[in-house]
């Protein structure tokens, strides 16, 4: 069964499991507008003190804003829930009903959470993105939107690998949950371009938490920012942390003792 398939069988399972909860996805459409408005309102503020922010202009930070709607919400469909399940499933000893399935076990603790509401972000960051670019000066060429494409997918990618090394951690250490939490601290920081950090912490979030590559890169595609360095980088390390993530998943792997242990 191919990760298409087995993606689409989860998301049935992920949407029959949310219709029967269906006040969540009120609580989403509050909880996402409540999120966008109370950040177009920082953006407001600080371009209410100057005209551009280590030259971002307003509109050009609002594409960014929707690039980290955007990409938050496909952090939280799949990949976030996956990869909390997947610590559960090593804690307590479960990930065992996984093992047992004809399936690669990496492509199924990767997929088989699936939030399905977490996808009114997606469609929010798309439509904030659109109306951004609406009111840019420069039209977006097909050259651009390319770009963009590249490296919003290998930001995906990069993201996906992080989250898969720090869950794989779970099978050394026991608070990985504490780990999560300073991510998701990190990951807020990057609804601002990076460029505008202190350079130690510019730092952190380009090369010790790679957020930088899942936001920034991709909005400076968009905007006409990106160079030609860090589209290639951006790609290079995507594909560097998909095979780091992959020989350090089996290297856990091999230390799960299973339930019966």
């Amino acid at each position: 069964m191919s990760l298409l398939r087995l993606l689409i069988v989860f998301f049935r399972i992920g949407l029959m499991n949310e219709l029967q909860y269906r006040a969540n996805l009120v609580m989403q459409l509050f909880k996402t507008g409540f999120n966008i408005t109370w950040s177009l309102a920082a953006v407001g503020v600080v371009y209410s003190h100057t005209e551009n922010l280590n030259g971002w202009e307003p509109a050009q930070l609002v594409v960014l804003l929707g690039v980290f709607t955007l990409m938050a919400g496909l952090i939280g469909v799949v990949i976030q829930p996956s990869m909390e399940q997947l610590i559960e499933d090593v804690t307590e000893g479960t990930l065992d009903y996984i093992l047992t399935k004809p399936e690669e076990v990496q492509v199924l603790v990767s997929v088989n959470q699936v939030r399905v509401w977490r996808i009114i972000d997606v469609v929010a960051g798309l439509i904030i993105i659109n109306v951004a670019l609406y009111y840019l000066d420069a039209s977006t060429g097909w050259r651009a939107m390319g770009e963009f494409a590249v490296t919003l997918a290998a930001g995906g990618a990069i993201m996906y690998s992080f989250w898969i090394i720090l869950a794989t951690m779970s099978f050394w250490f026991v608070r990985v949950g504490n780990i999560l939490m300073i991510f998701h601290s990190m990951y807020d920081a990057a609804r601002w371009p990076i460029t505008i950090y202190p350079g130690w912490l510019k730092a952190a979030l380009t090369f010790l938490v790679p957020v930088a590559f899942a936001v920034t890169v991709p909005s400076e595609a968009l905007v006409g920012r990106l160079t030609t360095d860090l589209l290639i980088g951006s790609i290079a390390l995507a594909a560097a942390l998909l095979v780091g993530s992959r020989v350090f998943w089996k290297a856990g792997l091999k230390r799960y003792s299973g339930a019966s242990a």
